[in-house]
Parts: structure tokens; C-alpha cells; sequence
């Protein structure tokens, strides 16, 4: 089997990013879009394109029988979904491959399996991850959570059975507070995921986001060293490194190891991510979540290893067996990704789509941008506001926070805020130099408007 022609399922950068792996490997490509995403950068990249709807995505890029039809009108036979919109939906991996269309990613049974926050925290369990401890399935009596709540001790994280992204968590510090916010992270959830299950997890103090790159073919699985991803906001992450310094060889081969077992267990085709907590103090690691999809964040692996992440999927969706031994996969340098978001961290980070008036990317070796513009584009307001991501890689990480430095100042998006002022105000800070940083750093440094004063400060300087 081999894949004549891709559809993709999805929009801005991945999309760009998605056709562009498929043109590499001789794959003509089919653009979907929606009314508003008509003069995208990926639809004028792509062989082909079709609108499947009006703005709205739930009437467009999450139309299961409107993607379909693309396929169909245009003889793809095979559908790339990214990340987002229907990357994780198992109905719709069921409803590709009954239409007898090859889906980028993992079957149905692994995505459903996997989704469940609950269900795969037993197969972590089982494959021998330690998992955080929490409720050993969902819960959608209150009463019962509620208790417990209790016996776990406070503050614990209440998260969406069936979520991911950040929605439906929050984070109680007691009795009363979880009585008002977990009917509210089940109403989330219901309205985000059509589940109003819930699980609940001890809050880890000061921990640090770590996850593992996997590839499998069904079979087979290896892995591709970790990514970093500690700097968060509202849990959403904004800056990703790989590899991670807080880690020694012992640390980093257990938990890759780790990664594959629980990947092997579920028989995983495709790449995945396997995410964890690690709480530096004890050097303990507890797994989160398996996503199974490819992540934003998948450029700082591929910096540091040289591979292609995305061809490996297409290439393993159309049969090929797995082309990677473990020992193949080196790593190299140190690589850093800064999300580029049309937001104004000036106004909270308030969303700020417009048209570009003026486009300046960084270049030079080591750096890479990964985007969905063009001067005279306008961002569409309907969607998330993630505009690409700048990517450097250095041989030491002191060398790539130089790149990153120099990058910033080349870097000219005219005509709409973005969230590039944030990375320029975060540089100079001790504890991103040290890389002394946790997954609420970044929340306790905005609040104590330390980036306010950087600006000032930058403004003063000018």
C-alpha cells in the first residue's frame, strides 16, 4: 500500500507544514478549507483545494461528511488531520477508514483508548509508568469526587476525562472550592467534548513538563528524546526546548524507555507524544497523558535528531514498516521553539488577528521558521490565533538563546500584535537562562508584571 494523493485536514501552519512533507515524498496534496481560510497560504502551497464550509468550524474543519466528500471529489485516498479539529476524534479515524481511505495517525481503538484520561492512566499502570496519583476511573457523581478529593488532600488538579489542551481543568485548594469548581470542569468538558466525565489527579508542586517523541508502526516503536514544554500559560505552552537540561542519561533513558512500553502496549502506529510531570527535587516522573497525534512542538525534536517527523507518519500510514532502529536516532545541540501567537501580551494577551502589512523572518543556520503567512494575508478572527513557530538550534543551549535573541530582532510582523514582545521580555530573565523554570513560572512571573518592566525598560534603552 502506498498513498496516491493526501488530504489535508486542517489549516495554518500545520497545514503548511503537512504539504510540504508531502511534496518532499511525491505526494500531491488537497487543500480543505473553510470560506474564511480561502486565500490561505496552504490552500495556494496545495495541488488542489476545496471549500467544505462556511467560518465556523464546526460547519467546516469539523465536518466529518464535508472532508469526506473532498476526498472523494478529488480521489484523495489518504487524510494528514494535524493537530486539533479532528487529530484525535476517533469516530472520524472509524468513519476515514470505513470510507476505505488510509488516516494519517493511530486506529481508532488506540485514539479512543487513549483519549479517555482514565483509561489510559491504567494502561500506564499497566506498562509500568508511574502515574500521578488521582482517581483510578472517571467520576461523574460529585459527591464522590468530592471525597475523594479529601482523602488525596488538597490542592488537587480536576481535569476532563475526555479533553486535552487545557480545557476543562482547574485546580482546587479545598473542600469548598471543589464544590464550586468541579461541577464547572464537567459543564467544560460536556460543552467542549460532549463528556462530562471527570478525573482527579494530586497537584505536583512545582513540577516540570517533560515528554517523549514516539514512532510506531503497529509493531515496533522507538522513541526520539524528550522536548521540554515548562513555560505555560493557562496551561497552554508557549516555549519548548529539547533536550531538557534537568535531566541526567539515567533519568532520560528511563523515561524514554518508559514511552515506548506504554506505546508498545497499545500497539501505536505513527507519532505520539507521551507526556509526564517530573518533580526535580525527588527526580520522580509521573505520566499525564498520551497524545496521539503529532504535537505543535514536534520542530525542536527534528532540529536535534534530523528527522523528518512528519514524512516518517506519511510514510508509515502507507505501509511502510517502521525505517528507524532506537540506536539510529541521535541527538545533536540544543533546540528552542517559541510559539508565534497573533496576541498582544500587552492587553493580557488579548487576540489580535488583522492583515500583515509587513513580513520579516529570521534566517541563517540554525534557525527555522515554521508559519502560515504572507504580506497582505489576514488572520482570520474564527480560530485559534497560532501564526507559526520560531524555531533555533545551537550546539550548546547557551548558543541557541543567542540564536533565539538575534532571531527576535530580525523578526517583523506588521500589522497585528504577536506574542514575539513576550520571548524578547523572557530572555534576559536568570531563570530562563538557567532553565530553573516549572510549569507555573511563567504564570507568577506575568503576574508580578515583571514583563511590564522589561518593556519600560527596553522602551528607556531605545
Amino acid at each position: 500500500m502506498s498513498i496516491g494523493k493526501l488530504l489535508v485536514a486542517n489549516r495554518g501552519e500545520i497545514a503548511v507544514r503537512i504539504i510540504r512533507a508531502a511534496r518532499d515524498l511525491g505526494i500531491p496534496s488537497v487543500q480543505v478549507h473553510s470560506a474564511a481560510d480561502a486565500d490561505m497560504l496552504a490552500v495556494r502551497l496545495a495541488d488542489e483545494s476545496v471549500e467544505i464550509g462556511p467560518a465556523p468550524a464546526s460547519r467546516s474543519y469539523l465536518d466529518t461528511d464535508a472532508v469526506l466528500q473532498a476526498a472523494r471529489a478529488t480521489g484523495a485516498d489518504a487524510i494528514h488531520p494535524g493537530y486539533g479539529f479532528l487529530a484525535e476524534n476517533a469516530a472520524f479515524t472509524e468513519a476515514v477508514r470505513v470510507a476505505g481511505l488510509t488516516f494519517v495517525g493511530p486506529s481508532a481503538e488506540t485514539i479512543r483508548l487513549m483519549g479517555d484520561k482514565a483509561a489510559a492512566r491504567a494502561c500506564a499502570a499497566d506498562a509500568g509508568v508511574a502515574t500521578v496519583p488521582g482517581s483510578g476511573g472517571v467520576i461523574v457523581d460529585m459527591d464522590e469526587a468530592g471525597a475523594l478529593a479529601r482523602d488525596l488532600g488538597f490542592p488537587v488538579m480536576i481535569k476532563a476525562a475526555a479533553g486535552g489542551g487545557g480545557r476543562g481543568i482547574r485546580i482546587a485548594d479545598g473542600a469548598r472550592e471543589f464544590e464550586r469548581l468541579a461541577p464547572q470542569a464537567s459543564t467544560e468538558a460536556k460543552a467542549a467534548f460532549g463528556d462530562g466525565g471527570i478525573y482527579i489527579e494530586k497537584v505536583i508542586h512545582d513540577a516540570r513538563h517533560i515528554e517523549v517523541q514516539v514512532l510506531g508502526d503497529g509493531r515496533d516503536v522507538v522513541h526520539c528524546w524528550e522536548r521540554e514544554c515548562s513555560l505555560q500559560r493557562r496551561r497552554q505552552k508557549v516555549w519548548e526546548e529539547a533536550p531538557s537540561t534537568a535531566l541526567d542519561d539515567d533519568l532520560r533513558d528511563t523515561l524514554c524507555r518508559s514511552a515506548c512500553a506504554l506505546a508498545r502496549s497499545v500497539a501505536y502506529s505513527g507519532a505520539g507524544t507521551v507526556e509526564y510531570l517530573f518533580e526535580e527535587r525527588t527526580g520522580a516522573f509521573y505520566f499525564i497523558e498520551m497524545n496521539t497525534r503529532i504535537q505543535v512542538e514536534h520542530p525542536v525534536t527534528e532540529m536535534i535528531t534530523g528527522l523528518d517527523l512528519m514524512a516518517e507518519m506519511i510514510r508509515i500510514a502507507g505501509g511502510e514498516p517502521l525505517r528507524l532502529h532506537q540506536e539510529d536516532i541521535r541527538r545533536a545541540g540544543h533546540a528552542i521553539e517559541v510559539r508565534l501567537n497573533a496576541e498582544d501580551p500587552a492587553s493580557d494577551f488579548m487576540p489580535f488577528p488583522g492583515t500583515v502589512s509587513e513580513l520579516a523572518l529570521p534566517d541563517g543556520p540554525g534557525v527555522r521558521v515554521d508559519h502560515c503567512l504572507y504580506q497582505g494575508y489576514t488572520v482570520p478572527p474564527f480560530y485559534d490565533s497560532l501564526l507559526g513557530k520560531l524555531i533555533v538550534h545551537g550546539d550548546t543551549r547557551e548558543e541557541a538563546l543567542r540564536r533565539l535573541a538575534r532571531s527576535l530582532a530580525e523578526l517583523k510582523i506588521g500589522g497585528l500584535a504577536t506574542t514575539a514582545p513576550l520571548f524578547g521580555a523572557l530572555l534576559p530573565e536568570p531563570d530562563i537562562r538557567g532553565n530553573a523554570v516549572h510549569t507555573g513560572w511563567l504564570e507568577h512571573w506575568l503576574a508580578s508584571g515583571a514583563m511590564t518592566s522589561a518593556q519600560e525598560q527596553g522602551g528607556r534603552a531605545a
